[in-house]
This record gives structure tokens, C-alpha cells and sequence, in this order.
């Protein structure tokens, strides 16, 4: 068991997600029941699913976890870019967020690693 809330890529994926809730409250209101709705999912699925998998039993089950947080994050950097060539928000705005996304990606790959027998 993984005190998740000292995790690094857990701290890193909440501000990520914070971000794109700010930056998603602007999209218009015929979005909210499309990529607004989605764009949220997938951002909060990457830290959820970093502590669900820290307060499992094994590393095995921690890695399939931080698997699904992978997953996650690709979805949501698809999504972040596909709001952008819709012009529901600059690439000035995701440009940042897709940075420390990448950031998320590697500390996670790393986790991923670590946790593989």
C-alpha cells in the first residue's frame, strides 16, 4: 500500500486536472454533455486511478492501475488537442497543459517500470 497523496505523478495529475476544469467551464454550453463531460472524465481518471491502485494489496495490481492512469492521460491529451482544432480553446492555453501531461506520462512510465517484475 502507497501513500498516493506523496506521489509526485498523483500531486502533478491533480493540478492537471484542476487546469482543464478552468479551462473547460468556457466551452460552450452545447459541449456540456459532449467533450466538456469527457474532457473532465479522463482528467480525473488519471490521478483516481493512481490512488485506487496505491491502496491495493499488491504492486501487481498498483501497476495495472497506474496502466489505466496511462490510458487515461492519452485520452485526455487526444481530447485537449481536439478542443483546440475545434476552437473551444487556444493552443497558447493547452500548450502548457500538454507539457506537464508529457511530465505525468514519464514519471508514470517510470512507476510502471518499476513495479514490473
Amino acid at each position: 500500500m502507497h501513500d498516493f497523496q506523496k506521489l509526485l505523478v498523483w500531486q502533478k495529475s491533480m493540478d492537471i486536472t484542476e487546469e482543464v476544469y478552468r479551462i473547460s467551464a468556457a466551452f460552450p454550453e452545447t459541449e456540456k454533455y459532449g467533450l466538456t463531460s469527457q474532457i473532465r472524465r479522463s482528467a480525473i481518471s488519471v490521478p483516481s486511478n493512481i490512488a485506487e491502485g496505491a491502496g491495493r494489496n499488491t504492486d501487481g495490481e498498483f501497476r495495472n492501475f497506474l496502466g489505466i492512469a496511462s490510458g487515461s492521460s492519452n485520452e485526455l491529451f487526444t481530447q485537449l488537442i481536439l478542443a483546440n482544432r475545434l476552437g473551444l480553446t487556444s493552443k497558447k492555453t493547452i500548450d502548457p497543459i500538454l507539457t506537464k501531461l508529457i511530465e505525468v506520462q514519464k514519471i508514470n512510465f517510470s512507476l510502471i517500470k518499476k513495479f514490473t517484475k
